[in-house]
């Protein structure tokens, strides 16, 4: 129980973030198929990252799939800050 509390807890103090992030990144208007594969590839590792974390699992498979699931939270980062710097 106390295993599956924890990951429940993980899993806010990251998805909350993105879908912030995720929010604010739709506002700029990126390319749809950009924008699906940065949703997409944060969903499948935060899936995985909740199932390592959950099971047993060897310990680099949770810090992988959570390394990779922060790629597309610096990407949409990165982007809203040039899309806010060009109408500076």
């Amino acid at each position: 129980v106390e295993r599956c509390r924890r990951a429940h807890h993980n899993d806010l103090e990251n998805i909350l973030p993105f879908l912030f992030l995720g929010a604010i990144y739709s506002l700029t208007g990126p390319s749809l198929s950009v924008a699906r594969l940065h949703f997409l590839v944060f969903f499948i590792c935060r899936v995985l990252h909740s199932i390592a974390y959950l099971l047993p699992l060897q310990a680099p498979a949770r810090s992988v799939a959570y390394t990779v699931a922060q790629i597309p939270c610096i990407s949409m980062a990165v982007q809203i800050l040039i899309s806010v710097m060009a109408y500076a």
